[in-house]
């Protein structure tokens, strides 16, 4: 008969402790998925970065296709993921579309993350 050998455990509060207040219903979860997965993509994360960077805090599409080195067509594609997921703001100027980041979203996946490193 074989044995398991349990290791010793050295802190039973981190693995039994609550990393929410509350548990999460099921629109608040499909809310959070959706912000989750749309910055779970590397171009989407250079997205949000290269706005935050740009003057202002706001970019056009044309200012976004060579850092990424990526056609019209993509980065519209990733922009639009970003403004659906709520993370940007789309406002459209004559031709162009311009975009910034929407106030808080970001503090909010930060508080998100953070609280479930605690």
């Amino acid at each position: 008969m074989a044995t398991v050998e349990l290791l010793p455990v050295e802190d039973v509060t981190a693995c039994c402790t609550p990393v929410t207040e509350e548990a999460l219903d099921r629109s608040a979860a499909e809310l959070l998925a959706k912000s989750l997965k749309a910055i779970a993509d590397p171009t989407r994360l250079q997205l949000i970065s290269l706005v935050a960077a740009h003057d202002g805090a706001e970019a056009c599409v044309c200012d976004l296709q060579e850092p990424l080195g990526l056609s019209q067509p993509t980065v519209s594609h990733h922009l639009k993921v970003l403004v659906d997921a709520g993370i940007l703001h789309r406002e459209k100027r004559a031709t162009w579309a311009y975009f910034s980041l929407v106030p808080g979203a970001l503090d909010a996946l930060a508080g998100l993350i953070r609280t479930a490193g605690r």
